[in-house]
């Protein structure tokens, strides 16, 4: 029987496609010999887990070490009880040790049960282990930042008292495994003071790795796997597009491959194409599965709007890359990681991330995809845009209200509004200029009479109208050169020959005469002059 694509929990790769862990972390083994203590971190699902176990698996196998990846998440509860956060700690370092390391190299028995000072328990253990263990102890303890205030501070106090006396009284290289970089340890161990006494919580450490995403040499192999045991054939454009939407993050790789092979091409005979990919994106947007929910509801912490926010806009220019909130955002990876142009991490993602900010206010909304499809089956943009004009001159108050990113309040109304009448059968992919104060819509639409054909993916031979729209906001001197020549950029990249210029008038001493207007047939400036736009005042 075939393996399957994992998307929960570790990698098990007699059951799951599984890439060699070690490439993914080249310096590890290195830092390991050297008798580094560091810190890897990475947001959830990227691997982190899998890969430390498996790399565990492989220093024990090869005799040099002893090695063992254990998890203190069960310790959450007790982080202001250190001695029960301890003892929690200590019990899944001797279980999962008696699971997975042969008998002369767990530690004795009789350690855990002679601890004398419960606030020391896990240096006692460690020291002693490591006295008595034929081989030098590798340790990499998973989930560290789930304990935080006492029982954090305890925890890298007994780690930092234990270095010195490495690697024959302690373990030789311990690695902490989380989210975050240990800067973000210090904000909650104790705000009020220095609880470690020095600028850095965990000082001894050697690095900061961090775990990236796939290559497309790595998705490739990945999917390659399934087609070793299966026969069915991944086309060219089809793993390179799995890889552009995915941006390459490990769990998203996974869940879009098992979506096409689960669901959407069974049939193994028949190639996988583009289309296939297209369709498991969908389906994958969706469903919110528990990895993609997890991340929409980081998008109601403050420090992740504040980065966020800005993107959504088109009005972040990553001056400052060594920003906590955008290093804190990039760990959690919403965001690209600096010095890189700050964006949305991956397609999915900067769809995800509007829907689910509209998602309440898409319910409500009272509209019908086919009040806005004319007889021939193409969408009367016209129409479209003239109601939404009339929607949001009633209600556009009263729904920017409802959110939290007020700056992007008009740009998620309209993203609402379009993606209401747009799930109806085509699609509508949202880019964000990053720096320009600009956010480009693409309406995607199979234009057929024919209801049945009115879908997503377009089914091959429908004809596909292209709707470009351009969204400025004016609180001063108007935007409309600006966004004009901006829409020309898009349009020209696209291949068509006219759109749409939205302007959001947030002047509040203007009337709502002054503010709504339409003008159609304008002409572009140089050097777009050929082409045409209706420009729409709301």
């Amino acid at each position: 029987m075939a393996r399957a694509f994992n998307v929960a929990g570790p990698n098990k790769p007699e059951i799951h496609y599984t890439l060699d862990p070690e490439p993914r972390l080249p310096g590890l083994r290195g830092l390991i010999d050297q008798q580094s203590y560091l810190v890897l971190h990475a947001p959830r699902q990227t691997g982190k887990t899998t890969l430390m176990d498996l790399m565990a698996r492989k220093l024990t196998e090869e005799g040099k070490y002893t090695a063992l990846h254990f998890s203190i998440e069960a310790s959450r509860p007790f982080s202001r009880n250190v001695p029960v956060a301890l003892s929690t700690a200590l019990d899944s370092l001797r279980g999962t040790a008696e699971a997975l390391l042969p008998e002369g190299l767990r530690p004795p028995p009789e350690v855990f049960a002679s601890i004398a000072e419960p606030a020391h328990a896990l240096f006692y253990v460690l020291e002693e282990w490591a006295k008595r263990s034929p081989r030098p102890l590798v340790l990499f303890i998973d989930e560290i930042d789930a304990i935080e205030e006492d029982a954090l501070i305890s925890v890298l106090h007994q780690l930092r008292n234990g270095y010195k006396l490495r690697s024959r009284d302690f373990p030789q290289s311990i690695a902490l495994i989380g989210l975050r970089d240990v800067r973000e340890y210090k904000a909650r161990v104790r705000p009020e003071r220095e609880s470690l006494g020095s600028s850095s919580p965990f000082n001894i450490k050697a690095e900061s790795l961090t775990l990236e995403s796939f290559t497309a040499h790595d998705v490739a192999a990945l999917y390659r796997q399934h087609t070793a045991e299966t026969g069915q054939e991944w086309r060219e454009e089809a793993v390179a597009l799995a890889f552009e939407q995915t941006g390459g993050q490990p769990w998203l790789v996974n869940a879009l491959a098992r979506q096409v092979v689960e669901r959407v091409s069974t049939d193994r005979s028949r190639a996988i194409a583009p289309s296939d990919i297209q369709e498991a994106k969908e389906i994958l947007i969706l469903r919110r599965d528990t990895h993609l929910d997890s991340l929409a509801e980081r998008l109601h912490e403050e420090r992740v709007r504040r980065i966020v926010e800005p993107i959504l806009v088109g009005g972040f220019t990553g001056a400052d890359v060594y920003n906590d909130d955008l290093l804190y955002v990039s760990d959690l990876g919403l965001v690209t990681r600096p010095p890189a142009t700050i964006k949305i991490a991956n397609p999915i993602y900067a769809e995800v991330i509007p829907r689910t900010l509209t998602f309440v206010l898409q319910s409500n909304l009272a509209i019908e995809t086919q009040w806005y499809v004319l007889p021939d089956g193409r969408l009367d943009m016209l129409k479209l845009l003239s109601e939404f004009q009339d929607f949001y001159r009633q209600h556009g108050e009263m729904c920017l209200e409802r959110y939290d990113y007020k700056e992007a309040g008009p740009h998620l109304v309209l993203y609402a509004w379009l993606q209401r009448v747009v799930n109806g059968g085509g699609h509508l992919t949202r880019e964000s200029a990053i720096g320009t104060g600009r956010a480009d819509l693409l309406i995607e639409w199979p234009a057929s009479a024919d209801a049945r054909l009115r879908r997503w993916p377009i089914p091959a031979g429908v004809a596909v109208q292209r709707e470009a729209l351009e969204v400025k906001v004016r609180s001063g001197e108007s935007p409309e050169r600006k966004g004009l020549e901006q829409l020309g950029q898009y349009l020209t990249r696209l291949g068509l020959a006219a759109g749409h210029l939205l302007i959001f008038d947030r002047r509040p001493d203007r009337s709502w005469e002054e503010k709504v207007f339409r003008r159609e047939g304008v002409p572009l400036p140089p050097p777009f002059g050929e082409l045409r736009a209706a420009v729409w005042g709301v």
